[in-house]
């Protein structure tokens, strides 16, 4: 019952407001505190954050507000689930692969390298029960979770040399967190974590050598194109990238009822739009990043073999050692199969012919 509430708000489009006004005419004046893990740079990334709280102040009549607060105000941005478990804060808007430390399953809910795309992941959470068996393992850590937002299929990173070979991997130092990173070390590569603002200055520096982060729109905001020349394409560690809102299952059961609902149909447009903001931003952003001087790289098909080999052999060896893991694993690659059938019909026939045209 639960998860056929949920989804009839995501059909929810435009709600309107004075329902949501009224209604919240009864309800206490609520305050939320909100920590992203991206910073206000990353408008994108971080403005999802404040679309959910500007729409959820419209639903309710200003009578639920939630202020955000970019990564290192309250907390580091790797740092989002600790803060909304303790109670430092309500909710969060962060990424569940950041979290592979606490639970490896929490990789399934943003995405796992040569996962499912962003239409195929959404399915999967809405329609799929992908959103049942991520909230079962949030429930752990006393949050509730959210789609909210996601980048699409990412870019393959930035570095500094060309990559020719799978030998020019090995021990090269590159900013790769999550299970992507763990796929890279298997390659040879010495992976490292680093918060977004911290990236450019350890490129520049040379204290690595490489980094990856999301696409074009952010990465040019972010300046790696000044140290690091070479632009590498896909990032098959992240063919999408799911963010969620995190909220502390206490203050949600706190929640009004009409609140709960505010909430939901935000995070829900959330969703939708971010992905439609980065389609809209990144092909412009591209074009800037070639007419600089960027040299576009293709993932050679050696790596890309042995990175497929190798992310299936990590999945398989954790799922041997966790029942959490391989309950949620089993399903995802299920749900991931019958997509894959079906898109290479539709989607992929279609692709293939047009897209060399233009």
């Amino acid at each position: 019952m639960e998860r056929r509430r949920f989804l009839a708000k995501v059909g929810v489009g435009v709600v309107a407001s004075a329902f949501f006004g009224a209604r919240a005419q009864a309800s206490p004046q609520v305050r939320w505190r909100l920590a992203s893990s991206y910073p206000r740079s990353l408008d994108t990334l971080y403005g999802g954050a404040e679309d959910l709280a500007a729409r959820v102040a419209e639903l309710t009549g200003g009578r639920f507000q939630i202020r955000v607060y970019q990564a290192g105000e309250i907390v580091p941005g790797g740092q989002v689930l600790d803060a909304v478990q303790q109670g430092t804060v309500e909710a969060g808007h962060t990424y569940g692969p950041f979290y592979v430390g606490k639970n490896p399953a929490l990789a399934f809910d943003g995405g796992v390298p040569f996962g499912m795309t962003y239409r195929q992941h959404n399915a999967w959470m809405l329609f799929g029960g992908g959103l049942e068996l991520l909230r079962g393992l949030y429930a752990d850590f006393g949050v509730i979770q959210f789609p909210g937002g996601n980048t699409g299929a990412q870019m393959g990173g930035w570095f500094r040399k060309e990559i020719k070979a799978l030998s020019d991997l090995r021990g090269l130092r590159m900013r790769i967190p999550g299970l992507g990173g763990l796929v890279m070390g298997r390659l040879g590569v010495v992976p490292q974590t680093l918060a977004a603002g911290d990236i450019y200055p350890a490129l520049e520096r040379g204290t690595i050598d490489a980094t990856e982060f999301s696409g074009p729109y952010d990465d040019e905001k972010l300046g790696f194109y000044k140290v690091a020349r070479y632009y590498y394409y896909p990032s098959f560690w992240e063919p999408s990238a799911q963010l969620s809102f995190l909220v502390s299952l206490r203050e949600w059961q706190r929640l009004p009822k009409e609140f709960q609902e505010a909430f939901q149909v935000a995070a829900a447009e959330v969703n939708l739009t971010m992905m439609a903001k980065y389609d809209a931003q990144n092909p412009g952003a591209l074009d800037r990043l070639l007419k600089a001087g960027v040299r576009l790289r293709k993932w050679p098909a050696e790596i890309m073999k042995k990175a497929l080999e190798e992310a299936r052999a990590l999945y398989e060896e954790q799922a041997a050692k966790d029942a959490t893991y391989r309950k949620i694993y089993g399903a995802y690659w299920a749900f991931r199969g019958e997509q894959y059938r079906w898109f290479a019909v539709a989607e992929l026939g279609y692709e293939t012919f047009a897209f060399p045209s233009l």
